[in-house]
């Protein structure tokens, strides 16, 4: 029997969202999971990381794979992963989440589900320290979390666009931007003005991409908390999002912690996405696009 899992590129914060709000997109790592009888853990890697990813039991997904098993309490005699990597490493678009996702999900395949989905999704949240990238990974859509009593909540918001579709442009700078960099340059603290200000926006995030009103998205899709910090330290950012707004993007903002930026706009617009593109380039870094669509469907596991 083997196992195939596909998990979705996610993008987080959404601007004011911060470490609250995370959409699926419709670009997708996929990974077959097979018991071996050889006691070994091999993995071999196609596309993103390729050359960079480890083939043994050091990979990230291989890590998440064994996890389950201990946590059922089941050896692994054996286990050989083949993957077929989409999603750019260090992207701010979910790549970390996805692996632990895939590996988790592989796993528990094999074993017969000991585990729930709620449940693989609770523990990978717990693993991974926050959810805005696991949950919208696993649910597919548009998702908000809250921590309650030290437990995480979850829950899939409707996206359908009344106003029609939503397009994602992401603009990737070849930039080392580490997610836990990104995370100690925050402060500790926050004044009163910058909480109202996020506050009063994600609400109107969430209801802009309900809904698909995109002069809305605009408008909301601005954040106080995190973005002023992380924008100026990767160079030409500040300026990519300007252009991207002035070549006629609706909203466009960091995704997740960066170095990324992603624009929404109704339709694909391939101005946008070159705007972007030649700011970075401006500063020194080469850039790569993708043009996407959101994905209302999550993670998927089928028996092969």
């Amino acid at each position: 029997m083997k196992i195939h899992v596909k998990v979705p590129a996610t993008t987080a914060n959404l601007g004011p969202g911060f470490d609250a709000l995370g959409l699926a997109l419709n670009l997708w790592n996929e990974a077959e999971f097979a018991c071996t009888s050889d006691s070994s853990i091999s993995v071999t890697v196609k596309g993103e990381g390729e050359k960079r990813l480890p083939k043994n039991a050091d990979n990230a997904i291989a890590q998440a794979a064994l996890m389950i098993y201990d946590l059922a309490g089941k050896s692994c005699k054996g286990l050989h992963i083949d993957c077929i990597n989409r999603v750019p490493l260090g992207s701010g678009m979910g790549s970390s989440s996805a692996a632990m996702l895939t590996g988790m999900l592989g796993a528990n395949g094999l074993l017969g589900n000991p585990f729930t989905d709620e449940e693989i999704l609770k523990l990978a949240i717990e693993t991974e320290g926050h959810p805005d990238n696991v949950a919208p990974a696993m649910l597919g859509g548009l998702v908000a979390s809250i921590v309650h009593k030290e437990r995480v909540v979850s829950m899939r918001l409707p996206t359908k666009a009344n106003h029609g579709p939503i397009h994602a442009t992401i603009v990737l700078p070849d930039f080392d931007f580490p997610t836990s960099q990104a995370r100690a340059i925050l402060p500790k603290e926050v004044n009163r003005p910058d909480a109202i200000y996020n506050i009063s926006r994600v609400v109107l995030v969430t209801e802009a991409l309900r809904t698909g009103n995109m002069e809305l998205l605009g408008i909301a899709m601005k954040d106080s908390l995190h973005q002023p910090y992380r924008l100026k330290l990767i160079p030409g950012a500040i300026n990519a999002l300007e252009a991207g707004k002035k070549a006629g993007a609706s909203a466009v903002a960091l995704s997740g912690a960066g170095p990324s930026l992603i624009a929404f706009m109704p339709k694909e617009d391939a101005a946008i996405g070159a705007a972007m593109k030649d700011a970075f380039k401006d500063a020194g870094l080469d850039a790569r696009i993708f043009e996407l669509g959101t994905s209302y469907e999550g993670a998927e596991v089928t028996i092969v």
